[in-house]
Parts: C-alpha cells; sequence; structure tokens
C-alpha cells in the first residue's frame, strides 16, 4: 500500500537578492513497511526533503502526499494534526529533557498521541527495558539515541524520519541505534527515511535515494541484503 507519493516537489529559499534552489524536482513514493536510505552530499537537499515531507517546511512547488491527502496544501491546524498523528522524528541529537527519566521522555509523546504505545513498549522495542527510570545523564549516547527513538515511534508513525541518526556516534554504538529501527519499521511498518552520510548503511534498506543538485539522480533496490550488524563503515 502506498503512504507517500511525493511529485515534481521544489524548494528555493530566498534571502535579499540571493536565491537557492534546494530541491529542483523531485519523484519519489514509499509503501507501507519500506526502509529506505537516502545518500547524497551535503546541500543535495535530503534535508530539505525530509522536513517538507514531515510538515516542518513548506514547498515551493510540487506536491508531496500521505495517503492520497495532499499535505503540501495542508493550513497549519491540519497540518500540526498531521505530524502530532503520522510523523514520527529521530534526529543526530537526541534532545532529551534532562530532568525526566527515560520514561518520562517518552510519556511525553504518549499523553497527546491518537493511538500511542505505552512508553514501556516502546522502550522494549529499542532494547531499553531495563533503563526506563534512569535519567540522560546516566544512559551512554546510543542509549540516549535509542530513547530518542522510542520516543519518535511511541505515537505510532505512519512515518519515521530519521536525519543523521548515527552521526554523533562511533559504529559500535551507532549499530544499536540502527537495529533499534530496523526493529521498529518490521514492528510498526512504517515508512522509515533514514538520511545518512555513511553510505555502508545503504546494505539494510529495501531501496536507496540518492540525491544531488537537489534532484533523486539514482535509485538502487537493495532488498535489505545485510542486517545492520553486518554492514561495513
Amino acid at each position: 500500500m502506498e503512504v507517500v507519493r511525493i511529485e515534481g516537489l521544489e524548494k528555493t529559499y530566498r534571502t535579499g537578492a540571493v536565491e537557492v534552489r534546494a530541491l529542483r524536482g523531485v519523484d519519489l513514493s514509499a509503501e507501507e513497511g519500506e526502509l529506505l536510505v537516502v545518500l547524497g552530499p551535503s546541500g543535495s537537499g535530503k534535508s530539505t526533503f525530509l522536513n517538507i515531507l514531515g510538515g516542518l517546511d513548506e514547498a515551493s512547488a510540487g506536491r508531496a502526499l500521505f495517503r492520497g491527502k495532499e499535505i503540501t496544501a495542508f493550513g497549519e491546524r491540519d497540518l500540526t494534526a498531521y505530524r502530532r498523528d503520522h510523523v514520527g522524528f529521530v534526529f543526530q541529537f537526541y534532545n532529551l529533557i534532562p530532568s525526566l527519566t527515560a520514561r518520562e521522555n517518552v510519556s511525553l509523546v504518549t499523553e497527546i498521541a491518537r493511538d500511542p504505545l505505552p512508553p514501556e513498549e516502546a522502550l522494549r522495542l529499542v532494547g531499553l527495558e531495563s533503563r526506563m527510570d534512569h535519567f540522560p545523564a546516566e544512559l551512554s549516547g546510543g542509549e540516549q539515541q535509542r530513547v530518542a527513538v522510542a520516543r519518535a515511534i511511541a505515537k505510532r508513525p505512519s512515518i519515521l524520519l530519521c536525519d543523521e541518526p548515527t552521526g554523533a556516534l562511533d559504529s559500535a554504538t551507532g549499530i544499536g541505534v540502527l537495529e533499534a529501527i530496523d526493529q521498529v519499521n518490521r514492528e510498526l511498518k512504517a515508512v522509515s527515511i533514514l538520511i545518512t552520510h555513511n553510505a555502508g548503511i545503504a546494505d539494510m534498506a529495501d531501496r536507496v535515494i540518492h540525491f544531488a543538485d537537489g534532484k533523486v539522480s539514482k535509485i538502487e533496490t537493495k532488498g535489505r541484503t545485510k542486517t545492520p550488524k553486518e554492514l561495513s563503515w
């Protein structure tokens, strides 16, 4: 079942007389349960694409559709509901609240979501059932990022968007985070889109989307040839 469809997506940023075309006509679709890895150099449009799909930024032209509904035509009220009910975000930096435990950080999402997982279940999915009542300062970097993944998936999102989720981690710790994302993707069947500069991560994807100069330059079908533990970093 198709969940996401992108048609001719464009984004232009203007600062005074300066104009930057971040996206130049992106076309892409994704089905339920797919795991896509997005590769490309800095400035190629990867994060801009993710932000528009996630409802955090506006397109200049083109369309982004979620289950047939054009999110690029949504007003602020509908965008807020879309982000709240259907989209989970994981960023490079964990953004956990230091004074709250892992369980309480995840609960911030479950208290406002429409049909959430219990915080304990979300933390179990990422392998942190024994660390639920620890504060961020008591957790390693990889564990903190897995709490961030649990927080993102606790709302049972249809789309999980991960922007450099292992960028601040060493390879061993990063593999643990990728295992959590892979596990969540398989169990919740969310479309999972993972931006990275690390081409070694590509082999865990169903498809690899290559960005260059604001466009999709190539799409490779991988079929998940490797598990996160088997990846070459």
